[in-house]
């Protein structure tokens, strides 16, 4: 139960609410309850013609404080019978009945809905704090986790098993709470109204709940399936959203079809089994439930019948009225009973969910700022590599990296795709952290820095634009608080500002989910300029031309000649005539630095790399 109790700590606002909640659940208990034991001594005056009266009716006022006590249901039991039945007619003893049952039933159920108002002010809350918990984890896990995981199955946590989480923590509290007190109050009332039958009935009432344990046993295992197929679903569903172009272009559609029914199918089965567990539990624990009834109907008739009525542990006769009372109680008893036993799948369900949330909030933070880490105001001088060595799992990368780029300096990465260009750009910002070496700024590790103060210093602009359905200001001014007139200086510097005002509503126009209601070339000016936004000391770009035309491509180089002056740049680059002015150009290949040097001296080595990949792309 360690998973649940950690679940209930997204509960704490219940703490708030949680006294008068108990308090409305503990009224609405009793004066449910309440409703039946007043009845037993009015059942049998009711329907009994031979009673004498002795004595005139008590009032209201003799009756004794409100006690749950055998002296309390004593006189209440005697004023009752003495009020149905001097000087009033059957007719107007069940009219009375009536209203009683109205009033307590009326209270009752006011409590109960005070209780629920209680747990709905904490529904929300706590469905919001696990979602914002995990989704303030994922922002700071490093980017090897994302490569593991499917955005689907993440998506899936983050909605589903959210939900499965939800109805277990206010589901199963509402009903642990609430039920127990039903069942205690109502085998108070039992005991006291025949305790040889209630002692019975607790003999034989465990048969269903046993049954209904061994039904709900295999719920879990198969509801943590379900929940990863699920995710596996929408994984597949974001893929063909993803990649629908592709799909239609190569008209795969029946390969992503078969694919897609293959994974619901299973689904399908497992929905299935499920189902088949949760349907059995329901008709089996009425069946046994009745039949228990049936049982005790029999059992407390005989002791009618038999003239063993008279109770060993105490003086009350189990009269029909008393017996009618019983059975009415107890059958009323098997319901709560009934949804405390339910609530064992509904907690295997949200176990399930939990243990899969749980995998994400404990993953460990890899990349974070150490104790007491220096502010990264500015770089003065340099940024090193020094032995740099990265591995993905057991795959090496990069394989010790040497490079030094002073400040102002405009360093370019090319070589071969896979030679680890696009790692060493992430290695700077501390997307991942190095395997072994250093990387210094200004002599100084860069883990010594604060990652915040760090990546504060970098402007990025990536190979694939980045874009979020909002504004084309709110895409450029993202996460910084600036005016209208900056945010257009920089579109301008980005060649972003004319197209922007043709667009619908200029800058106040919606770009769509992933930027869609734009060019790739326009999507990745915008982003260029909120890069240019930033006004960083340090300009990471990755391949951040290549969606553009010849003619943008060539304003944008401009604006970036002009922007990168005082500026310390690192790119990546395919095209070599892009970073021919570079003041570095680093070739790699297979995760190693294997030339450097300018355009002019690349240029001139004999069978080099560079001088092969200048010749492959002249030709």
């Amino acid at each position: 139960m360690k998973t649940y109790r950690r679940l209930l700590l997204f509960a704490s606002p219940l703490r708030t609410f949680f006294p008068w909640y108990l308090l409305s659940i503990v009224l609405a208990t009793v004066f449910s309850t309440l409703n039946f034991t007043f009845f037993a001594p009015i059942l049998n005056v009711l329907f009994n013609n031979n009673v004498e009266i002795t004595q005139e009716p008590t009032t209201w006022t003799d009756l004794p404080t409100f006690e749950f006590s055998e002296a309390y249901f004593t006189n209440l039991k005697e004023w009752g019978r003495l009020y149905l039945t001097t000087g009033t007619s059957p007719l107007d003893v069940l009219f009375n009945v009536c209203v009683m049952l109205v009033v307590f039933t009326f209270i009752a159920n006011f409590f109960h809905f005070l209780a629920g108002y209680f747990m709905a002010s904490v529904k929300g809350k706590v469905v919001r704090k696990i979602r914002t918990a995990v989704h303030e984890k994922i922002l700071e896990l490093h980017l090897s986790f994302f490569s593991d995981k499917h955005r689907g199955d993440i998506i899936s946590r983050m909605t589903n098993d959210v939900q499965e989480i939800e109805t277990t923590l206010i589901q199963t509290f509402n009903t642990l709470i609430k039920q127990p007190l039903t069942i205690i109050f109502t085998f108070g009332a039992l005991f006291y109204i025949s305790t040889p039958m209630t002692l019975f009935s607790l003999v034989i009432l465990p048969i269903s709940a046993i049954l209904i344990a061994l039904i709900t046993k295999r719920l879990r295992r198969k509801a943590k399936k379900g929940q990863h197929f699920l995710g596996e679903i929408l994984s597949s569903i974001d893929e063909t959203l993803t990649g629908v172009k592709v799909i239609q272009s190569f008209t795969a559609e029946e390969y992503m079809n078969d694919k897609f029914y293959q994974k619901n199918k299973i689904y399908e089965k497992l929905l299935r089994q499920i189902g088949i567990s949760r349907s059995l539990a329901s008709p089996i624990s009425q069946f046994f439930g009745i039949l228990v009834v049936v049982v005790i109907l029999y059992y407390g008739g005989k002791l009618i019948f038999t003239g063993e009525g008279e109770l060993e542990l105490g003086t009350r006769n189990l009269d029909p009225g008393n017996f009618l009372v019983f059975i009415i109680l107890f059958a009323s008893v098997i319901s709560p009973i009934k949804a405390v036993a339910n609530m064992v799948g509904i907690i295997q369900r949200g176990l399930v969910a939990g243990e899969r949330l749980f995998t994400i909030l404990d993953k460990e933070v890899l990349v974070k700022s150490k104790e007491g880490a220096e502010e990264l105001k500015e770089m003065r001088e340099s940024l090193s590599f020094e032995n740099v060595v990265f591995k993905y799992d057991e795959t090496e990368i990069l394989k010790r990296i040497n490079l030094e780029i002073k400040k102002g300096e405009t360093v370019a990465l090319v070589g071969p795709s896979g030679g680890g260009k696009s790692t060493m750009i992430d290695l700077i910002p501390r997307f991942h952290d190095v395997f072994s070496g250093s990387l210094l700024i200004d002599g100084k590790n860069i883990k010594d820095y604060d990652l915040q103060s760090l990546r504060k210093q970098m402007g990025i602009v990536t190979q694939k634009p980045i874009l979020f359905h909002d504004t084309v200001y709110n895409n450029i001014a993202f996460g910084m608080d600036v005016t209208m007139e900056k945010v257009e200086e920089a579109a301008k510097i980005a060649n972003a500002h004319d197209f922007i005002m043709g667009l619908d509503n200029g800058y106040d126009t919606l770009v769509g989910d992933g930027g869609g209601k734009l060019s790739g070339g326009q999507q990745q000016r915008i982003t260029i300029a909120r890069a240019v936004l930033k006004n960083p000391a340090i300009f990471l770009l990755d391949e951040a031309t290549s969606a553009l035309d010849t003619e943008s491509e060539k304003l944008i180089q401009e604006a970036f000649d002009n922007i990168m002056k005082d500026k310390t740049s690192i790119v990546i680059a395919h095209r070599l005539s892009t970073v021919r002015n570079a003041d570095k150009i680093v070739v790699l290949k297979a995760g190693e630095v294997v030339e450097v040097g300018t355009h002019d001296e690349l240029i001139k080595v004999e069978d080099g790399l560079y001088q092969k990949l200048a010749n492959m792309q002249n030709t």
